[in-house]
């Protein structure tokens, strides 16, 4: 079965639409995975779809900044933000849903919306959203027969301060449930290693290949299309030179030489 691969607009801000899109097209991407704020006006999305449309990239919407600690406000924002990408031809709708500090039946109301008005709505595990930690991600996925994941582990290894070797259970329910990645490899003291390429962080890389294997070896049996964003991220996630606040490492050049790792791994 087919694998995509996402490009993140995340990064790459100071770069036209036309520039960007084309940049990702000629690293063979097959579609960009974009955050879309609340206030973005439609015309600014015709726009986006347009372009991509012409280029022959696939779009994954991304819901952020719903952030209202008033459960009732955030509930009506988040609903108009589904309601505004409901005309929109997505591959998938990657949502950072909730709060962690919102009460499960708040945040299942929030899940449950979404799974009544997206289209292909995945919910990502994030810190400070519903999904902040393997643990409480587990109660989720038992009490909602419905609910599928995004899986960044990285996020969760930060959490957790550990790769997670304890909670087992956790992981193999949460890779039963995912149809999407993220690709972006964490450690137990951050949300990001600084460079995924050199012999330092193999370890780190390792251990979330394995977890990926077994998501993309499970979509494939079922006869899905596996999707998968490469999701290195620039400050804050990525480390600066102390020195001159300079990236350490070329966001771009990292995420595409995870497109090529994971491509070279599972287009065989």
């Amino acid at each position: 079965m087919a694998i995509l691969f996402f490009c993140p607009r995340w990064g790459s801000e100071n770069l036209s639409w036309e520039v960007f899109i084309n940049k990702v097209k000629e690293e063979g991407y097959d579609g960009i995975e974009y955050g879309i704020g609340f206030n973005m006006p439609e015309q600014a999305l015709d726009m986006i779809w347009n372009q991509a449309d012409k280029a022959g990239l696939k779009i994954i919407a991304q819901h952020y900044d719903t952030n209202d600690a008033d459960f009732s406000r955030h509930y009506d924002h988040y609903c108009q933000w589904l309601e505004k990408l409901a005309g929109y031809p997505v591959v998938k709708i990657n949502s950072q849903t909730g709060k962690d500090y919102f009460s499960f039946d708040q945040n299942k109301q929030l899940i449950d919306v979404a799974n009544a008005q997206a289209q292909s709505v995945v919910h990502e595990t994030h810190r400070n959203k519903f999904s902040f930690a393997a643990h409480t991600t587990k109660m989720y996925l038992e009490n909602i027969p419905a609910l599928r994941i995004t899986l960044d582990a990285s996020h969760w290894v930060c959490v957790a301060e550990s790769y997670l070797e304890d909670q087992s259970a956790a992981m193999q329910l949460t890779m039963e449930r995912t149809d999407h990645i993220h690709a972006r490899v964490g450690y137990p003291e951050g949300p990001q290693v600084p460079d995924p390429r050199i012999a330092q962080w193999e370890y780190a890389l390792d251990k979330h290949l394995s977890w990926w294997d077994r998501i993309v070896t499970r979509i494939r049996g079922e006869e899905k299309i596996v999707t998968i964003t490469t999701e290195f991220g620039p400050y804050p996630y990525m480390v600066p030179e102390p020195s001159t606040g300079k990236p350490i490492v070329d966001q771009w050049e990292v995420n595409v030489y995870m497109m090529h790792l994971l491509r070279d791994r599972y287009l065989v």
